[in-house]
């Protein structure tokens, strides 16, 4: 299996943008700081599948939490999507650097973790570190076994950590198509 290098994502806050992964610079919508992380949304602009996105990084839990906003037809059966990352704060300068490990979270089921198998290669392929890959197993065990024992309900679960999630695209709660 080919690996790409670990995903580095920066959300400036001041500036009102946000880098990708591929270096493109995006206009932000709109960008929340609470005391437990930073909320952000902005169009998907030429994507294939999607036209917009919502996350919230979680530095405490080392989760980032994504609504997108499915084009028709590719709509996909989550509720959320979760990277397992780090997130470093300078300023009003966000970075995300990803960890490969990803959750599924499915309205009152079990939470899939997937790309597993690009995590490992990672590791063989020495672009994650040894503390990193235990950071982000901790991680991802820390959150399915959270979901799961609250009824697999993301948003209890991070209640139970003072974590109030809110989404501009229903009012409060998830957005359309997940």
């Amino acid at each position: 299996m080919s690996v790409h290098p670990p995903k580095v994502e920066t959300f400036d806050v001041a500036a009102g943008t946000n880098t990708d992964p591929k270096g493109l610079l995006r206009a932000v919508d709109d960008y929340r700081e609470e005391p437990f992380g930073l909320y952000m949304a902005r169009p998907m602009v030429g994507h294939p599948r999607s036209s917009y996105v919502e996350s919230w990084l979680l530095p405490g839990l080392g989760l980032r939490v994504t609504d997108w906003w499915w084009r028709p037809g590719h709509t996909r059966d989550q509720i959320h999507y979760v990277d397992v990352v780090d997130i470093v704060r300078s300023g009003a300068v966000w970075r995300t650097t990803d960890h490969y490990l990803d959750l599924v979270v499915r309205a009152g089921r079990p939470t899939e973790v997937v790309d597993v198998d690009e995590f490992v290669a990672a590791l063989a392929a020495g672009l994650l570190d040894t503390a990193s890959g235990e950071r982000a197993l901790h991680a991802t065990i820390r959150a399915c076994t959270g979901i799961a024992g609250h009824g697999h309900d993301l948003d209890a679960w991070l209640a139970s950590h003072s974590i109030r999630l809110t989404w501009r695209s229903r009012g409060g709660s998830a957005g359309p198509g997940g």
